[in-house]
């Protein structure tokens, strides 16, 4: 495997803990930058063009934003199909559309307030805690997210048990006998959940033994490295050749555009359109530092405007 994938990210972070599993299903070595847990983010910023959520990778002048996009380069880098959603089928794809949809921010709203805000301060501190709760509510702010409140959100944590708990009735995994990505997006909110209440999973025993079966898939290999090293990785490379567009895209090639998420952190990136395929938005930002720079989004849950 000649490429190396950076990850910017942070410990803490549920889609970050995801992209760490894939790394281990696929048995990668992988490089590890880690970033501050709100803007401004230093290592990401520069490179991303100002792009608002976290995890952010990076193959030499190629930088890859949202999991499901990062998925398929680490399907590719490691010849997984399995990792891949666009593979999965189509009961799987519902269940993981729960999971990262209501139940994820429901795996925070269901924790006692006491409990999570305890939580923050042990891992912020207070000036760290307000500084991520008013970042938090910022993030939420102008996208077609809607968390749920706290009172129905045990509710749709409880869905997402029992859906979980009737698949694992007949295999030991999301999708059958072996582990795949439906396993992991299932699993992240569920991470989040345990680590914001500091207690076990309360669920079902086969969702328990799941959930540790998913948590003894690992990270792989990590190696920690310096943002100078992710810097020079990007300025001494050329961004690979990109794919065919379609015929009918909304924005024509080389204009300039704003693509930005459209459910939360709803801040665009600016950059010229290099390429849009069926799934795939890929934003070309020329910079003094690193030259051009290839962006790349997923099509689904983005938005594409003429800037």
């Amino acid at each position: 495997m000649s490429e190396t994938m950076i990850l910017h990210h942070y410990d803490n972070s549920p889609y970050a803990e995801k992209v760490r599993l894939m790394f281990g299903l696929a048995g990668m070595r992988w490089q590890s930058l880690l970033s501050p847990p709100w803007p401004p983010r230093p290592n990401v910023d520069p490179l991303a063009g100002g792009y608002r959520r976290i995890p952010v990778a990076q193959i030499g002048a190629d930088v890859f934003c949202d999991s499901a996009l990062i998925a398929q380069e680490v399907a590719r880098m490691a010849d997984n199909p399995a990792i891949d959603p666009s593979n999965a089928d189509e009961s799987a794809r519902e269940l993981m559309q729960q999971a990262e949809g209501e139940a994820f921010f429901a795996a925070i709203a269901s924790v006692p307030p006491v409990r999570l805000l305890g939580t923050m301060l042990k891992t912020f501190g207070p000036f760290g805690m307000v500084r991520f709760m008013k970042d938090r509510t910022a993030l939420l702010k102008g996208g077609s997210a809607k968390p749920p409140g706290a009172a129905n959100a045990g509710a749709i944590l409880q869905s997402l048990f029992d859906a979980l708990d009737a698949r694992l009735q007949t295999a030991q995994w999301v999708a059958g006998a072996q582990p795949s990505v439906a396993d992991l997006a299932a699993y992240h909110p569920l991470w989040l959940h345990v680590n914001c209440s500091r207690g076990p999973l309360k669920a079902g025993r086969a969702v328990q033994e799941w959930f540790e079966r998913v948590e003894a898939i690992g990270h792989g290999t990590r190696d920690e490295i310096a943002q100078a090293d992710a810097f020079g990785a990007a300025r001494e490379s050329e961004p690979r050749a990109v794919p065919d567009s379609e015929a009918d895209a909304p924005v024509a090639v080389g204009g300039r555009v704003h693509v930005a998420p459209v459910d939360y952190g709803v801040v665009p990136v600016t950059g010229t359109l290099a390429a849009v395929t069926v799934d795939r938005i890929i934003v070309a930002r020329d910079t003094e530092a690193f030259g051009t720079v290839h962006v790349h989004f997923p099509r689904a849950g983005y938005s594409i405007a003429p800037a």
